[in-house]
């Protein structure tokens, strides 16, 4: 994901959502989609657009974020539909910021700390017994041939599960929302979240930290989380996540 930068055109689709609220585009995907704040005199809402994807579908999102609400702070659903090429997701806005917001970007120390407990403190809190759903191993890896992607032989052979947990699915940093105190107060993103060893989640938040801080911050995020670091671990499942 990257911050929209430049002229952005909203698409009809999005203006007809937004009812004639003022519109700011927060994100690009990777899928071609975007997100935006819509704001006026009432509560801010997201509106996440896009092309449909064989990947994930935000009614997926919308499914999970429902479910995971009992437990844990995630936006709330508002609205969500599709048509034949495209859909979108409506959302209350959380206050808060994301942990790569330019004022965490300045100071990384605070931003992975808040990750790093954000992802352990959602990971004792969702009940794995009662998820409906399938990170696995071999979910992923047949979800990633379902889209014609060839995955290493290697990928197959997964060390041990350590601990079974709801994971996020895609644990990157911009997807905690962090306070003004420097906590976590939010998970947002999370249409992939199924149950998987704890470390699938680790190993890409932690990977991620490199991308938007700047290298020296993975082995501070698994310590915020509560763990030594389990080399063998990370390395298989930031494998696992580049080649699906």
């Amino acid at each position: 994901m990257t911050i929209p930068t430049g002229e952005v055109v909203v698409p009809a689709q999005v203006r007809e959502l937004a009812r004639g609220a003022d519109l700011t585009p927060v994100w690009h995907n990777d899928y071609g989609g975007i997100t935006f704040r819509a704001s006026g005199d009432f509560d801010p809402f997201y509106i996440k657009w896009g092309p449909r994807n064989l990947e994930f579908a935000l009614r997926d999102e919308a499914e999970r974020m429902r479910w995971a609400e009992r437990w844990i702070h995630v936006p709330r659903v508002l609205d969500h539909g599709e048509d034949e090429t495209h859909e979108w997701l409506l959302t209350a806005a959380i206050e808060g910021r994301s942990a790569v917001d330019p004022r965490w970007v300045a100071d990384p120390a605070t931003a992975v700390r808040a990750v790093g407990e954000g992802l352990r403190a959602m990971h004792d809190a969702l009940r794995a017994r009662e998820c409906p759903w399938d990170w696995s191993v071999p979910g992923r890896i047949a979800n990633a041939e379902s889209r014609g992607i060839r995955v290493p032989s290697a990928l197959r052979d997964a060390p041990p599960i350590d601990r079974l947990v709801v994971c996020h699915g895609d644990a990157c940093c911009p997807n905690t929302l962090v306070g003004d105190d420097g906590r976590w107060i939010a998970h947002v993103d999370l249409a992939l979240l199924g149950t998987a060893d704890r470390w699938a989640d680790i190993a890409v938040a932690s990977m991620s930290t490199e991308w938007n801080y700047g290298p020296g911050w993975e082995d501070a995020l698994i310590e915020a989380y509560g763990l030594e670091p389990d080399r063998e671990r990370l390395a298989y499942y930031r494998d696992l996540w580049n080649a699906t």
